[in-house]
């Protein structure tokens, strides 16, 4: 598997649910944590489809890796096949376009007179950062990763297929692997606190609910709402 790297702590710690190409309440997120030097912001997936603005969310993003913080970018099931249909390593790319790959396509001014030739019309640059996006963090209690984890597998003994797409089994089981695992990709109306086994934090932006952010040393929550331009804060309960 991709075992993604293990890292003292040092400085705020933060994880950002999907995005789903709502650029602009991903800005507002960004303005209201403001990461510095020593901040870790984790991402765990989901940038592209579905929403209107995959392209600048990615511009965003690769923006945000010349900031101090260090930026940790995972990959969701969506830019697996997001990958998969351009022709590189990826799965289930026949699935791309009808789980709002189109809408992505769009954002790059991409047609269906341009589909033959689709890469080309895509920068080098996001090409790139879809290629070495990883598919878990560790920082010991949390286990950062998109989906979940199969909750019978130790975490070394994970595979990606289950990283990048579990739900129910991971959801509505415990695990005994003795970290806190950080999820994404299955969208609920507020964050699953469901302590110490897991933390969701897809609160499903792109249907109308809120982008969350988390930021585990203080233990806050921020949220923006969809269409909002402004971050609500309040303490969560970690432990």
């Amino acid at each position: 598997m991709a075992f993604g790297k293990k890292r003292k702590a040092n400085g705020r710690l933060f994880a950002i649910g999907d995005i789903h190409g709502c650029v602009d309440e991903l800005a507002a997120m960004m303005r209201s944590i403001a990461p510095g030097r020593g901040d870790t912001v984790v991402f765990v997936g989901d940038y592209v489809d579905r929403g209107p603005s995959a392209n600048d969310v990615i511009e965003l993003l690769l923006d945000a890796e010349h900031s101090e913080a260090e930026m940790v970018f995972l990959k969701g099931n969506h830019e697996d096949m997001m990958l998969s249909f351009l022709g590189l390593q990826g799965h289930y790319g026949e699935s791309f376009l009808f789980n709002g790959g189109a809408q992505t396509l769009e954002s790059y001014g991409i047609g269906e007179a341009q589909l033959a030739e689709v890469g080309s019309h895509i920068p080098a640059s996001h090409i790139d950062f879809l290629q070495r996006l990883g598919t878990s963090y560790y920082r010991p209690p949390y286990f950062f990763v998109h989906a979940g984890i199969a909750p019978l597998r130790q975490l070394e003994e994970q595979v990606v297929e289950d990283m990048l797409w579990i739900r129910q089994e991971f959801i509505f089981h415990p695990h005994q692997t003795g970290a806190t695992v950080i999820f994404g990709h299955t969208p609920m109306r507020a964050v699953m606190v469901d302590l110490p086994y897991k933390l969701g934090i897809d609160t499903g932006l792109v249907y109308g609910g809120k982008l969350t952010c988390i930021e585990f040393t203080e233990g806050i929550s921020y949220q923006v709402g969809r269409g909002s331009r402004q971050a609500k804060a309040q303490s969560i309960q970690l432990a």
